[in-house]
């Protein structure tokens, strides 16, 4: 399993996008993204780092593994 780095948050939206995750608004300072089929939503925080905990958090909530999210990030 590869490991991850804090990314931003700009860069972790752009990543979930590519595998059909849409962004529907923002509160505060947290994108709302949404995906047909999935009952709930993804809040990802615009900071300069994400902390990797919490993406590590999102990508499983997503139903995605670490390594799929790692290829599409770059």
């Amino acid at each position: 399993m590869a490991r991850l780095a804090n990314i931003s948050g700009k860069q972790a939206v752009k990543t979930f996008k590519k595998y059909g995750w849409d962004v529907v608004g923002q509160v505060g300072s947290h994108v709302v993204m949404t995906k047909p089929g999935m009952k709930a939503n993804l809040s990802v925080p615009q900071h300069k780092e994400v902390s990797i905990g919490l993406l590590r958090k999102l990508i499983k909530f997503a139903e995605l593994e670490v390594d799929e999210f790692l290829k599409k990030c770059k």
